[in-house]
């Protein structure tokens, strides 16, 4: 029996008395592209936080297998740092320097930034300055990357550019993604699998299986189809408000 690089079981969690998470259980399957949404406030990073390891849940069960790394909102970028020594950061386990100047070149051919090698993060724009961060994440033989709403702060063009890249990358360097976001448009491009959170504390609300293989634009009838059900969950309560599962 395989084991999932990420299981959950019956996690809850709380700051104090303010109940955040209740009783989430989701199985991640290697490979798999998962995209978790839902109101403001209600837990999505919390549960990140969770998954990386960097939390404890108050109840409940996270099992983990393999390595993670995060990619936040606001680039974690060195200013002082060149792009292809903040790269580097991620290979700091490589002790041969040749083997890891390789690695660099490879990561920087995989961005498209080979010519911005000894720029530095100010001299990028927002979408560039994000791809490095994204390359510093793929870097070394981490298993798991965990995307906290890391296109939010940029122009809606660029986010589809970035959504396109990042498909392309991980087509080439295959991991297994969880990504909270708030953009459902870009969780129904994204991912294999949306995860929809109900409001504080959040339970699970519904889990939409998107079947097309990735990438998908933004005007792709299944990417539509997938934003009209997740908005019709998130602002119209069913007469039961029970879990659903759909796929398309």
């Amino acid at each position: 029996m395989t084991i999932p690089p990420l299981l959950l079981r019956q996690v809850s969690h709380s700051y104090g008395r303010l109940s955040v998470l209740e009783d989430i259980s989701l199985e991640v399957k290697h490979g798999e592209f998962v995209a978790i949404v839902g109101p403001s406030g209600c837990g999505k990073t919390t549960l990140l936080n969770l998954l990386s390891g960097f939390d404890q849940p108050k109840s409940g069960t996270i099992e983990r297998k393999g390595e993670s790394r995060m990619v936040h909102q606001k680039d974690g970028l060195f200013p002082w740092l060149t792009v292809a020594e903040n790269i580097s950061l991620g290979l700091r386990r490589i002790e041969d320097e040749d083997r890891r100047k390789k690695q660099v070149e490879d990561l920087l051919g995989l961005i498209r930034l080979e010519t911005f090698e000894d720029s530095y993060p100010h001299q990028l724009s927002g979408g560039m300055r994000q791809r490095v961060e994204l390359a510093r994440a793929l870097a070394g033989a981490s298993d798991i990357l965990l995307l906290d709403e890391p296109f939010s702060a940029l122009d809606y063009l660029t986010r589809i550019h970035l959504r396109q890249e990042v498909a392309r990358i991980l087509h080439e360097r295959p991991r297994t993604v969880v990504l909270v976001t708030h953009d459902i448009e870009e969780a129904a491009q994204l991912a294999d699998r949306v995860i929809v959170l109900g409001d504080r504390p959040a339970q699970i609300r519904y889990e939409l299986t998107i079947k097309t293989a990735r990438p998908r634009g933004p005007t792709h009838p299944d990417v539509v189809r997938a934003v009209h059900d997740i908005l019709t969950v998130l602002n119209v309560e069913s007469d039961s408000g029970e879990y659903v599962s759909a796929s398309v």
